[in-house]
């Protein structure tokens, strides 16, 4: 289909897919946008819990101008919920990408970037303001956002269904764009995955998953590490649904349960887990057909496939988004040295690492302390590892330092995505960041990944082991990771 003929009319672009043509609108700049095109069949009925499955092929035109549904799932406690906007468009046909394009004609042949949102398996979609892909369509890349199934729907285990379903539904995404993003102007040949929290996690599994060999090419990790969680901590979420439902915990039982009483009691098991305190989540698991090993392992391991570069780092205070607007600050603070050792204990610690740590922080309090402990023990050890693991692709390493204009938080976890999308203008980008945000970072950090998708190069030289990340936004750092000026301790 040529540029001339996929026109609809004016301002609006079309595209064949493979299972029909779509029709977007032309939005700022000549980007072409198509929101809500279905990578699979709705997960409903008999396929709630099943593989992805390919979607139902249509005639005619299909209007792709606003965002489709979103995947079922719970809101945020209200505490987080004015810091992170959470859509809920209602529907069942929720495996879904968007596409923003500068050129949506065959023969294009531009970068693509694929974005996994986070939200810790369990929220969050790619119809969240901050994630409009215009900034990248206007700088010459092809951005692609994708839905797939959360909480018990995508991680849920249980003995009569796959497992990893969220991580199946982004190989089926991944899987149209290779098959598709060629006549959206696309290079299937050129494609980085990108993703924050629980979608850096994903990439982790992908990057060590079989399935998803070849569907891309450079991979961006922010402020989430490989890993998987125990079998028996993600299947007692199922069992303490299953006991608040009265229901066995099978897929079978819970298929037959109505979809609002299933969210309502991952509601109330969702509320005795979180990032740092650990306990029962719903998060990847190994399993042969999917991740057959620990994907921190596979990536360090010697038989690891090491041609895909990488680019990963963390937000400098990353904690401080569960614990500042919770109280949890105040609270580790009271604790003092209890929590500290905690702290300790947990994140694998020795006290000469502790000492060090209070070195670098000499106006720390304890909450401060323990959190930068856990944030090693989630975040910067484990991307370290992997870093330094001696592959042959390079791995570019940075930290995002400035802090949120709103008290208290800090640099605190996710706050770099404004940036990163160049999306500051959004309203919802002051939700987590304040007033007065800074656009020549956004305007330094979305070039960096732009160029990491042209290239494979962000703009600084490739981690070496030793020396310090780069620094987006906050004080330099020397080659202990330490700031080359003692900042004060926030708040």
């Amino acid at each position: 289909m040529s540029a001339e003929s996929a026109t609809g009319g004016r301002g609006r672009p079309r595209v064949r897919t493979a299972a029909g043509v779509v029709e977007g609108r032309t939005g700022a700049g000549g980007t072409a946008v198509f929101l809500g095109i279905p990578y699979a069949a709705p997960p409903v009925g008999a396929l709630r819990f099943a593989a992805p499955a390919p979607p139902a092929a249509w005639d005619g035109v299909r209007d792709c101008a606003a965002y489709g549904p979103t995947a079922p799932k719970v809101p945020y406690p209200d505490t987080f919920a004015a810091l992170l906007p959470d859509p809920v468009i209602p529907g069942d046909d929720c495996l879904n990408v968007n596409v923003w394009t500068p050129d949506p004609a065959p023969g294009a042949r531009l970068p693509v970037m694929v974005w996994i949102h986070g939200g810790a398996h369990t929220r969050g979609s790619s119809a969240v303001p901050v994630y409009d892909g215009s900034a990248f369509a206007r700088d010459g890349v092809v951005l692609v956002s994708c839905n797939f199934r959360l909480g018990v729907l995508g991680y849920g285990l249980f003995p009569d269904a796959p497992p990893n379903r969220g991580l199946l539904d982004q190989i089926a995404a991944l899987a149209w764009v290779r098959d598709n993003i060629a006549a959206f102007g696309g290079d299937p040949d050129r494609v980085t995955v990108f993703g924050e929290s629980a979608g850096a996690i994903s990439i982790g599994a992908l990057l060590s998953a079989p399935r998803a060999t070849g569907l891309f090419t450079r991979a961006v990790l922010q402020s989430g590490a490989p890993e998987v969680l125990p079998r028996p901590r993600v299947r007692a979420m199922v069992r303490r649904m299953a006991s608040l439902l009265k229901v066995d915990a099978t897929a079978a039982a819970f298929t037959a349960t109505p979809l609002p009483d299933l969210l309502a009691a991952q509601a109330v098991v969702l509320r005795r887990s979180g990032p740092l305190v650990g306990g029962p989540a719903f998060g990847l698991v190994t399993d042969p057909d999917t991740i057959p090993a620990d994907p921190l392992d596979t990536l360090c391991g010697a038989a690891a496939s090491d041609e895909v570069p990488l680019l990963m780092g963390w937000t400098r205070d990353e904690y401080r988004l569960w614990l500042a607007p919770t109280g949890g600050m105040r609270w580790l603070d009271r604790l003092g040295p209890l929590a500290v050792a905690l702290a300790r204990a947990r994140s694998g610690k020795d006290r000469a690492a502790v000492q060090a740590l209070r070195a670098t922080l000499p106006a720390a309090g304890a909450a401060e302390l323990a959190g930068q402990l856990l944030t090693d023990r989630l975040l910067r050890d484990p991307l370290r590892r992997l870093a330094g693991a001696g592959r042959s692709a390079p791995s570019f390493v940075y930290e995002f330092g400035w802090p949120s204009g709103l008290p208290g938080l800090g640099a605190c976890h996710a706050l770099e995505l404004g940036f990163v999308f160049d999306t500051l203008a959004a309203p919802e980008s002051a939700w987590l960041a304040g007033p007065d945000t800074p656009q020549e970072l956004a305007d330094e950090m979305h070039a960096a990944w732009v160029r990491f998708a042209v290239t494979g190069d962000p703009g600084w030289a490739a981690w070496n082991g030793d020396g310090p990340p780069k620094v987006f936004g906050g004080p330099e750092l020397d080659g202990a990771g330490a700031p080359v000026v003692t900042r004060r301790a926030l708040p």
